[in-house]
């Protein structure tokens, strides 16, 4: 019953930009510690992160960088089970890392979103975000402050444990089996429906921009590891993956119109992560072997 769970909010769509951490530790079935810290990224504060998490360069100017956190947060982590709910904040500290050149350490990583989805048969499909799966069970948290949804992923493991009998340890293999679910293959055009036993299942992406693989291969990508491909922007669209060199249009230059509509949903109050095609691509490449360009 001992894990350690981190949530990481992020400057703007560059994964490695991040601007605080949360970390929460379980022992025995309670949560025994938490720490947090607000981090200068050093880099351009998005509109539309600020939008959801509100934190901005002015509240971090004087807050340590990654590479000044980074010591408390292996101290927490190394050689422990640690919890995130869905991939994008294992593969933000990575990123993280990577930037300021940090070793890497040992730990053994467990997604609570692929938990929940096994756990809760309403949640296979869809629906297994924090806000929602946590309304549902009546725990009371404050979204996008990165301790408040590290303590809500632990709490929701420690449900999971309790009503289906299995630990933290066990949890380990069964997020790698199927949840005998029949499968979305369907495709037309650069449209693909997500393989449900993916890691991003229940994900509608859209791309947009250049990237540097064919979209029909970048589709195929994503439907391996879970995700809906959808041609356009809709009230459904959870993800929108930029090409990197268009990137730099987040930081107020020329915006796609997929990009404009994004912002105008995710300023309507819907939850729409925006990504480059780089972390894209590291986060697929989790779940299935990525392909050479043609």
């Amino acid at each position: 019953m001992d894990f350690v769970v981190i949530d990481l909010e992020t400057a703007n769509a560059d994964l490695s930009s991040i601007c605080q951490v949360g970390i929460a530790s379980f022992e025995g079935g309670n949560m025994v510690d938490a720490w947090e810290s607000f981090v200068n990224p050093q880099d351009y504060f998005s509109p539309i992160n600020i939008s959801i998490h509100g934190i901005d360069e002015f509240r971090v100017k004087d807050a340590p960088t990654w590479s000044e956190v980074f010591p408390q947060v292996v101290s927490r982590l190394e050689e422990k089970i640690v919890v995130s709910h869905t991939p994008f904040d294992r593969l933000a500290l990575a990123r993280a890392c990577d930037r300021s050149d940090l070793a890497e350490f040992g730990c053994t990583w467990l997604d609570s979103a692929r938990v929940v989805r096994r756990a809760w048969p309403q949640f296979s499909r869809s629906g297994y975000g924090l806000s929602n799966v946590a309304a549902c069970f009546g725990i009371d948290y404050k979204a996008h402050d990165a301790l408040e949804d590290a303590r809500c992923a632990g709490l929701l493991l420690l449900r999971a444990v309790a009503e289906t009998g299995l630990s933290p340890e066990q949890w380990l293999t069964r997020v790698t089996q199927p949840i005998h679910q029949p499968s979305e293959g369907h495709q037309q055009g650069n449209k693909r429906g997500g393989n449900p036993d993916g890691e991003l299942f229940g994900e509608v992406l859209v791309f947009t921009g250049a990237l540097t693989i064919p979209r029909g291969e970048a589709a195929g990508l994503a439907a391996a590891a879970g995700c809906r491909v959808d041609d356009g922007v809709t009230k459904h669209t959870t993800m929108l993956v930029v090409g990197d060199q268009d990137l730099r249009r987040l930081a107020g230059h020329d915006k796609s119109s997929k990009l404009r509509k994004a912002e105008q949903l995710i300023g309507e109050g819907q939850q729409i992560r925006i990504i480059g095609e780089s972390d894209f691509k590291r986060i697929v490449s989790g779940t299935v072997a990525m392909e050479e360009p043609r």
